[in-house]
């Protein structure tokens, strides 16, 4: 009687490990790409340039991306710098457009759906005045909102960009007399 429940138990036990086997095996792998990653092409600047802010938003999800919803504003650090001037001059994509050049945040829109796997890749430009404060720094924050699996299931989060410093342009040198000896 012992030797049958010792064998009912390990019986129920490999029953069990098999099916936490097969549903670990049935969760979808863990993206290793972010919905929406930011590079920034020049980390640290002076007044006067212009900085490239790429930003690719990718489906890791299993069906297609029907809507979006997506913003870009300063961070508050950079929003506490009122000597921090810049504008945003252009916003290029293939399957995105931008709302709000010009000014210091933006909406992007994408063209949709957007399949598993795909992604989108849209270049921010913005320009730092000449008469910029400088020896802080320019950053961003983008929300974003989704809805996929037909509209019946979202995702959102708050994502941020790199951050470029601004740094004060040198100091003209002054030219020195020529000597002749």
């Amino acid at each position: 009687m012992r030797f049958t429940h010792l064998r009912q138990i390990a019986f129920a036990a490999i029953l069990a490990f098999a099916v936490a086997l097969l549903g670990l095996a049935a969760q979808p792998a863990s993206a290793d790409t972010p919905d929406v990653a930011f590079t920034v092409d020049q980390p640290a600047v002076t007044p006067g340039s212009t900085v490239n802010v790429t930003m690719t938003l990718t489906n890791n999800q299993a069906t297609d991306i029907g809507f979006v919803y997506q913003s870009i504003q300063p961070t508050w650090a950079t929003s506490q710098r009122g000597d921090l001037k810049y504008t945003f001059t252009s916003c290029t994509s293939e399957g995105a457009s931008c709302t709000g050049t010009g000014t210091t945040g933006l909406e992007v829109r994408y063209t949709l759906p957007l399949a598993p796997g795909a992604s989108r890749t849209v270049t921010l430009t913005f320009q730092i005045a000449a008469d910029s404060g400088c020896n802080g720094t320019i950053a961003f924050y983008s929300y974003i909102y989704y809805e996929y699996n037909g509209h019946q299931s979202s995702k959102d989060g708050i994502y941020n960009t790199p951050a470029t410093q601004v740094n004060c342009a040198p100091a003209p040198q002054p030219s020195s007399p020529n000597t002749a000896a």
